[in-house]
């Protein structure tokens, strides 16, 4: 066998019929294609898959010299020709062994995609690692279109794990739940300007007319009312966008501080049915759906406010007694320790005002940044608490469209790195509600209008959720 035979026989067996590499590349070239991208690669997968299937037959066929093929040579020569051909027949058997691999991958691959509901394999050539990590950065405005794709999507959202993923890579998106009907919920997502309606609240008419308070922790939106003979909880959870009989509290109450961090949610103070102000405060954890008893406050107290800052609970404000002072104190809850810390003349009173009716909202504060921030809702003005001096200064003023009475029907809350404001216009347009963002930074407060919806000119309840 002469050297050019067995180079042209090489040539033949290592290249794939009909390959043109020069007519490939002026194909691949261009902004453009009429054929997609992922059907040119399932073609070249089943013409790779022929091909390969022909070079082990090729190498299967060669793996032995022809007869007569060592015969006139020398005897050393023919030692040499005998040893590199053992070694070219070890390499083929090491070829033909990484080809049938091959061959049987792209089976597999192949019925592992035409079985969509593989949990383990949510895209089909990249592993699930790299598809959890494409589908943490979609939006959850798209969620629900992509659960619909197979069971494999759905059982990853459904399940909740996407969120803790997201919550864990510091992927997060904040959306503000408003209730301007007593049965009514809205969503409203900053990110992409969009509001989602959710199901009607299935409560009774004494629940829907008690005094409610709302709370968003992990996926869940908790509202917290009053049927005719006991406290109740009803949840709404994102993952399956429908609402249930949430778990009760150890001491049911209402009026309250509340603050979320994650999976976890406080509440402290607040009264009993029979109008009993306590002192109790509790910790709720979304993943087990339980309440745990913490260490009571220093200060009984209702109406007050509640918000996480620097890893830590404060509640602020509020009355003890009816018809009394309001409270000016704060008071700090320690997670790692558990315990309480006083914090005098922590709150500034309202325009000034030394009593704090029941005709008074509750304190109007937010935390952007790990920075506590209050509405004035008497002086119409936003204050700054400066920690290391236990004292607030005046940053700018509120939206001047938005009606403020004594605070009432109206939403002071953080949104990620924005201050929002929610309610109803001063000027008696119609029956909507307008929300207003702005940053706040060392220049004066700018509010923009983000949105305004047709709906009650009154917020009964506002949460945010951060997932």
């Amino acid at each position: 066998m002469c050297l050019q035979h067995v180079q042209k026989r090489q040539l033949a067996v290592s290249t794939p019929p009909g390959h043109n590499p020069k007519r490939n590349e002026k194909m691949s070239e261009g902004p453009s294609c009429l054929v997609s991208k992922e059907l040119s690669y399932s073609c070249n997968e089943e013409n790779q898959l022929a091909y390969n299937t022909q070079r082990v037959r090729d190498l299967s066929a060669n793996k032995h010299p022809q007869e007569g093929e060592g015969e006139g040579r020398s005897e050393e020569e023919l030692s040499r020709n005998l040893c590199k051909l053992a070694d070219d027949a070890e390499e083929d058997e090491k070829q033909i062994k990484d080809v049938s691999d091959n061959i049987s991958l792209s089976k597999n691959k192949k019925r592992r995609v035409d079985d969509s509901s593989h949990i383990n394999l949510l895209f089909n050539e990249i592993s699930q690692d790299i598809s959890l990590q494409c589908l943490m950065r979609c939006t959850r405005a798209d969620h629900p279109i992509i659960a619909s794709l197979n069971s494999g999507f759905r059982s990853v959202i459904r399940s909740g794990e996407l969120y803790k993923l997201r919550r864990k890579e510091g992927i997060v998106e904040y959306w503000v739940y408003i209730s301007c009907g007593l049965s009514e919920w809205e969503a409203y997502d900053p990110n992409e300007g969009r509001w989602v309606t959710l199901p009607i609240l299935p409560a009774n008419q004494c629940f829907l007319c008690s005094d409610k308070e709302s709370q968003a922790v992990g996926t869940d939106l908790l509202v917290f009312g009053k049927e005719i003979m006991a406290s109740v909880i009803y949840k709404y959870s994102i993952l399956t966008n429908s609402w249930s009989h949430g778990t009760s509290m150890n001491f049911p109450r209402c009026l309250f501080a509340s603050g979320s961090l994650g999976e976890i949610a406080i509440v402290a103070g607040g009264c009993d049915a029979v109008g009993n102000i306590t002192d109790i405060a509790e910790l709720y954890n979304s993943e087990t759906q339980s309440w745990e008893i913490l260490p009571s406050m220093k200060v009984a107290r209702k109406m007050c406010a509640g918000a996480f800052m620097d890893g830590n609970f404060y509640v602020i404000g509020g009355i003890n007694k009816v018809n009394t002072p309001q409270l000016t104190s704060g008071e700090e809850f320690d997670l790692k320790t558990r315990t309480w810390r006083c914090i005098p003349d922590m709150f500034p009173r309202n325009g000034g005002s030394v009593l704090n009716f029941a005709s008074e909202a509750p304190p109007l504060i937010a935390v952007v940044g790990n920075q506590l921030y209050a509405a004035d809702y008497a002086e119409e003005v936003v204050r700054r608490y400066i920690k290391e001096l236990n004292s607030w200064v005046s940053i700018g003023r509120l939206p001047k469209r938005v009606n403020l009475t004594k605070g009432w029907g109206l939403a002071f809350r953080a949104c990620g790195d924005q201050l929002i404001v929610i309610g109803a216009p001063k000027v008696p347009e119609g029956r909507f509600i307008e929300v207003y963002g702005c940053v706040p930074g060392d220049d004066a407060l700018e509010w923009n209008l983000l949105a305004r919806r047709h709906s009650g000119n009154f917020v009964y309840n506002c949460a945010v959720m951060e997932c």
